[in-house]
């Protein structure tokens, strides 16, 4: 059942108990004086007064034919009652038997970037007929474009170039999401590989994630994958490939982890129809003999993953009130939608006295990150925190957790098994084509006619820059007031976040190109705060964890930030985000617009807020004289943050703030209070005076369980 066709309510009776108290009332009624004596489907009986329908049981009862429905069955995508709705592949996609499972774990210690040497080398292969070929999957080039689909896709998978040699490597990426095209062993112990392209594409060959087996331990291997088409990588700014071992981690409990030596990543030879290719080369030491390992471009979510995790929560008692998982489609190989409505039951209240907020993921199914995110938002909102509670209380949250089924299944990087991009398709009327956007588009729309819809979110993952940031939407044509309080969200985000989030490399500009993206379409909707959130691949280069890779965890605690900051942003007491917007006030006074305006025609608004446009993320070693300054009243701004949190909210997410208290330095209190008073000046016709007493009260305080 699809999203589309339903009237949704967010009354605290389900749609589950709707049916089954129906179910009940019914039966109650017919069984009165009678006793089950036969069991039947509609289509069985040739008495045209009947239906030809299997939803409707027939009970022959004392000389009459009773009809009652069935029972819904995998209704809402996940049951207790049965298994999870199978993954379904194109017709002619080998998928090997063998299910891939890895471990949940988290270094001990941050995984420091690669650091050049200058001595990296540069492997160029050319073509040759004496090169050993010892993995190959054809099935991207069997179809031109999608047909259908089938559960598990192609079976017989043909078999491998070459059998298992002594010394030779054994890879396979026939799995799910796994990708790889071809390998040739090209010496001893070195490997070219090839990836596959999106299928049904001729390009984004950015994603891959293969096995490894036959190996050999303390032999340096060299492998080289060599038709990268994105001339700037994050490889060349230190992220290293990532590493499991089946060893590791049954022995160590050792999951995924940052390896690599001599990584380099660099234009290579073998460029075609106008096309030029980069090539990424990496050394490695294998662990153990004999031993099955992995690498991937980065944490593998698959699914298979995704469905699992439903289904747990779909059968906690407790998380299943307050989350309730519906199918909103299916794609073009018939794959379930998912979309999760978080809100506690509503007893006797106007469901529009909730307002709103949207989360989306995976759109672009190789940007695993996202997926994390998700992860660690849904395991905060869903848990058992008074803060969770009070968001429960306060909004209605719809997540869509994986938008790209269907690509994340094969493998793909960028586009849907249409072969397109579906974050430039908001606007198609396509259903058929684009039915995941389609439908989203869909239920926001009509959620909006409900509810004030106060944020929309879109993660992404970043190929190019570090950190954590936003994209927003603006344009010349609005006040200053509104664009500046577009910012004051992510803003927030920063200070809550202030070793993993950059506020100076969020953007709030509209290009053409990506007028067909979520953030724009829904903006374009009348959602005021609609944004982009980009997790890079690689780290940080803020705080504590400058120069560090961020792990799973990292990912999941920005779950927990964001709400952690919509709790600030929509606090009823309102002097942070007054605080806020004299901040992004100040942020402009302090620039030099002078020097900004000599090497740019982009407007005054788009400069003042939107200075760090480099793949740079927010390195200030290449920033100009007004970005320096910008960053210098970023670093005031982090010290006022202190303050800005309450104790009781510090103290029970007190896990996830070790890293920021580390981080910051007590601020003295005089300090604060002459900037607070300077800030107020030029608000007052904003908002009423606040007395200093009453401020530091307010953030000594528990944020107030009420509704907006």
């Amino acid at each position: 059942m699809s999203e589309d066709s339903e009237k949704e309510d967010y009354s605290d009776r389900t749609i589950s108990d709707e049916d089954e108290s129906d179910e009940d009332t019914f039966m109650k009624f017919v069984s009165e004086d009678i006793h089950q004596c036969a069991l039947l489907t509609a289509d069985s009986i040739s008495d045209p007064f009947f239906p030809r329908t299997t939803q409707i049981l027939l009970e022959y009862q004392l000389g009459r034919w009773v009809p009652r429905l069935r029972k819904p069955r995998d209704l809402y995508g996940v049951s207790s009652s049965g298994p999870l709705g199978p993954t379904r592949w194109p017709y002619h996609c080998e998928v090997i038997d063998e299910k891939v499972q890895h471990i949940d774990w988290t270094p001990s210690y941050p995984e420091p970037v690669y650091i050049p040497t200058g001595l990296e080398m540069e492997p160029l292969y050319p073509n040759s007929k004496e090169d050993t070929v010892v993995y190959l999957a054809e099935d991207a080039y069997k179809e031109p474009c999608f047909v259908y689909s089938r559960v598990g896709g192609n079976r017989t998978p043909l078999k491998q170039p070459v059998d298992n040699c002594d010394d030779t490597l054994m890879f396979e990426a026939r799995f799910e999401s796994g990708n790889l095209q071809k390998v040739v062993k090209v010496a001893e112990y070195e490997y070219q590989l090839t990836v596959r392209p999106d299928l049904f594409t001729s390009k984004h060959t950015q994603w891959y994630y293969f096995q490894v087996t036959n190996t050999q331990a303390e032999i340096v291997y060299r492998f080289t994958i060599t038709n990268f088409t994105k001339p700037a990588s994050l490889y060349n700014r230190g992220m290293r490939p990532l590493f499991y071992s089946e060893k590791e981690a049954n022995t160590h409990n050792i999951g995924w982890q940052r390896i690599g030596d001599q990584i380099k990543y660099y234009r290579n030879n073998q460029g075609q129809d106008g096309r030029h290719y980069f090539s990424l080369t990496w050394t490695f030491q294998f662990p153990h003999n004999k031993d099955t390992c992995y690498f991937a471009h980065c944490y593998p979510y698959t699914y298979t993953n995704l469905q699992e995790y439903l289904s747990s929560i779909n059968n906690d008692p407790v998380r299943s009130k307050f989350c309730k998982i519906r199918v909103l489609c299916h794609t073009i190989a018939r794959n379930m939608v998912y979309v999760l409505t978080i809100t506690s039951p509503l007893r006797n209240t106007d469901t529009r006295k909730r307002k709103a907020v949207i989360l989306t993921a995976r759109v672009h199914p190789g940007e695993t990150n996202s997926s994390w995110i998700i992860k660690g938002f849904l395991d905060y909102i869903l848990g058992d925190s008074s803060d969770a509670q009070l968001l429960r209380d306060t909004f209605i949250f719809k997540v869509v957790p994986m938008l790209n089924p269907d690509g994340v299944i094969v493998g793909n990087y960028r586009c849907s098994l249409a072969g397109q991009d579906l974050n430039r398709n908001y606007t198609s009327l396509l259903k058929e084509s684009y039915p995941s956007v389609w439908y989203t588009r869909n239920m926001i729309h009509r959620l909006m006619e409900k509810q004030e819809v106060i944020l929309y979110c879109d993660l992404h993952g970043h190929s190019k820059k570090e950190n954590i940031f936003m994209y927003g939407c603006d344009s010349s044509g609005r006040c200053k007031a509104l664009y500046l309080q577009q910012r004051i969200f992510p803003l927030m985000l920063s200070k809550n976040c202030p070793d993993k989030f950059s506020f100076s490399a969020c953007k709030f500009n509209i290009q053409k190109s990506k007028e067909g993206t979520g953030r724009v379409v829904m903006w374009k909707m009348g959602i005021r705060n609609s944004f982009t959130m980009e997790a890079t691949f690689c780290g940080s280069t803020l705080g504590n964890k400058r120069g560090t890779h961020f792990n799973t965890k990292d990912l999941e605690s920005m779950g927990y930030h964001f709400c952690d900051s919509l709790l600030d942003y929509c606090d009823p007491d309102r002097t942070k985000y007054y605080q806020c917007l004299k901040e992004l006030e100040e942020m402009e006074k302090h620039i030099n617009l002078e020097k900004v305006l000599d090497d740019s025609d982009t407007s005054l608004k788009e400069i003042t807020l939107d200075l760090e446009s480099s793949s740079r993320g927010s390195d200030s070693s290449e920033s100009n004289d007004s970005q320096t300054d910008l960053l210098k009243l970023s670093s005031q701004i982090k010290n006022k943050k202190k303050h800005l949190k309450t104790k009781e909210r510090n103290s029970t997410v007190e896990s996830h703030q070790n890293s920021r208290e580390e981080e910051q330095e007590v601020c003295d209190k005089g300090h604060l209070v002459q900037r607070h008073k300077e800030s107020n000046a030029d608000v007052e016709d904003i908002r009423t005076n606040v007395s200093d007493d009453c401020i530091f009260n307010y953030f000594r305080r528990q944020f107030p369980n009420q509704d907006l």
